[in-house]
């Protein structure tokens, strides 16, 4: 491995310990049902791809940023969210729907982009996760600034006119308390805080631990968003089950990418899979 990506790891004893705490809880989440332990989410679009393909289906702890109890904290890994964490939250602008994104930034924390470069309080990072398929525009790789991606809601785009004139300071968003900034891996192809605002802390449902199906589709199919795509969803199902599921993918745990894990030095473009 070059020097230039070389990152800094957690000790072996405490990436052990963390697999097992992360199987455990899987384990008894897939055991216990999906009520107040868990929820299904199945990914619609390719906001997250690589990390996540339309048509993985996950298994959200709810449990992980939930109110520790008195008892319950001592016996539950309850955390707060942080840098690197992909979460699963109810959209701002319509509580209706979820969303899951990456966990960028957090309150007080300073953000800007730069021709595609993510800077917190300063420091840019250099994140191999993030995936961009086109060419530097300076619309999109660019932030904070009036932004042109289409956002249907109304609501959004008040949300992201307020973010603009109330959160900038020094050419940097500055986010607020309890509230988050996030932000999908496929950075060309995100509808994230840079359109619609902040993610309140009471918004964050929890986090995906477990893919445990993933299958080839389309997210016309998944949405039900034309004519007929529901239904032609489910008879492809009876057809290419076995064909189009990513076994690959079955059981794959879902990490986030804290700090600590971060290369000192810029990384190359990555520009992702082609047909994921």
């Amino acid at each position: 491995m070059s020097k230039d990506l070389q990152t800094k790891t957690l000790p072996e004893h405490e990436h052990k310990r963390n697999t097992i705490a992360e199987w455990a809880v899987t384990i008894l989440l897939l055991l216990f049902g999906t009520t107040t332990l868990a929820q299904a989410f199945v990914i619609p679009t390719g906001s997250m791809q690589d990390t996540l393909l339309v048509g993985d289906h996950l298994l959200v702890d709810k449990l992980a940023y939930a109110k520790a109890g008195a008892l319950s904290k001592y016996l539950l890994p309850y955390q707060e969210p942080k840098h690197g964490d992909i979460i699963v939250f109810r959209y701002p602008p319509d509580i209706n729907q979820t969303l899951v994104k990456r966990l960028i930034g957090m309150p007080g924390d300073r953000l800007k982009i730069d021709h595609g470069f993510v800077y917190r309080n300063g420091v840019r990072l250099n994140e191999p996760y993030v995936y961009h398929k086109y060419a530097y525009d300076p619309a999109f790789d660019n932030f904070p600034n009036e932004c042109c991606r289409p956002v249907r809601e109304e609501a959004a785009r008040q949300s992201q006119q307020q973010m603009l004139e109330r959160n900038v300071v020094a050419g940097e968003v500055v986010v607020p308390p309890n509230s988050y900034f996030g932000m999908g891996d496929n950075r060309d192809n995100s509808s994230d805080s840079r359109y619609w605002g902040f993610i309140p802390r009471e918004n964050i449902i929890g986090k995906p631990i477990v893919i445990y199906w993933s299958y080839r589709v389309s997210t016309e199919d998944l949405t039900g968003e034309s004519t007929g795509s529901l239904l032609t969803h489910f008879i492809d199902l009876g057809q290419h089950f076995f064909t189009r599921t990513r076994w690959d993918r079955t059981l794959k745990l879902v990490r986030g990418f804290p700090d600590s894990r971060l290369p000192s030095q810029p990384l190359p473009i990555n520009p992702g899979l082609a047909n994921p």
